[in-house]
């Protein structure tokens, strides 16, 4: 069998540990501590988020998308394929070692997606450029550490409360969508995003098309009128 093979380290920003970049063949995987975070062969649940946001939003012209962390860029590449020329996508990641290694080590992996005109990347926390939007995105994709139920970072935590959740409410256009990923279903913070004002559908998603583990998918759609 191939072994693994360590080709980086990251320290995650404000006390989120250390992260780190093996490489199996053409397999890559980011790891926290002990736990994958990701892997290049169970991405289906990742490109899944993107085309359901796309979905939503395929009927609008000059569609702006706000992306929550690259990680191995396979959200990224199923938006832009669904995309047209007038689409505009802001990628926000917190660990600028990330976008090193999708230059280096993982570029095969990246396949350009990083330079295509329509993208913008950040090395920030998507919780700031939320914080800051007013009205400016049809779409919020999130797939930040392992959703409601963080791993890495504590400070991630702030996206999904109910105060951040109004925050990505106020960053939309109207019928925008808050896309949400998550390793596990939370019944509690379904009915949270309902209380901040938008209308929800779960979506199961595999790993890796019909195998592997069960993911979740939130797609919430901002709702009319103005939330207390």
């Amino acid at each position: 069998m191939i072994p693994w093979i360590q080709r980086g380290t990251a320290k995650v920003p404000g006390g989120g540990g250390d992260l780190r970049l093996m490489q199996r063949g053409s397999e890559f995987s980011i790891m926290a501590g002990p736990i994958p975070l990701m892997n290049s062969r169970r991405s289906s649940s990742e490109t899944k988020l993107a085309e359901l946001a796309c979905n939503h939003t395929r009927e609008r012209r000059n569609c702006r998308i706000l992306i929550g962390g690259y990680g191995m860029g396979f959200t990224l590449r199923a938006a832009l394929a669904r995309l047209g020329a007038d689409a505009r996508i802001s990628v926000a990641e917190l660990v600028p070692a990330i976008i090193e290694w999708a230059r280096g080590p993982m570029a095969e992996l990246t396949a350009d997606c990083l330079d295509d005109p329509r993208v913008d990347v950040s090395v920030a926390d998507v919780g700031d450029l939320i914080a800051s939007a007013r009205a400016s995105f049809d779409a919020i994709l999130l797939d930040v550490d392992n959703g409601p139920d963080g791993l890495s970072r504590s400070a991630n935590d702030r996206l999904y409360t109910a105060r951040g959740l109004r925050a990505a409410r106020e960053a939309l256009r109207p019928k925008g969508v808050l896309a949400i990923w998550s390793a596990a279903p939370d019944r509690e913070f379904m009915s949270r995003l309902g209380r901040a004002g938008f209308a929800v559908e779960e979506i199961k998603a595999r790993a890796n098309n019909d195998r592997g583990g069960r993911h979740v998918i939130w797609i919430a759609t901002k709702t009319a009128g103005t939330i207390g």
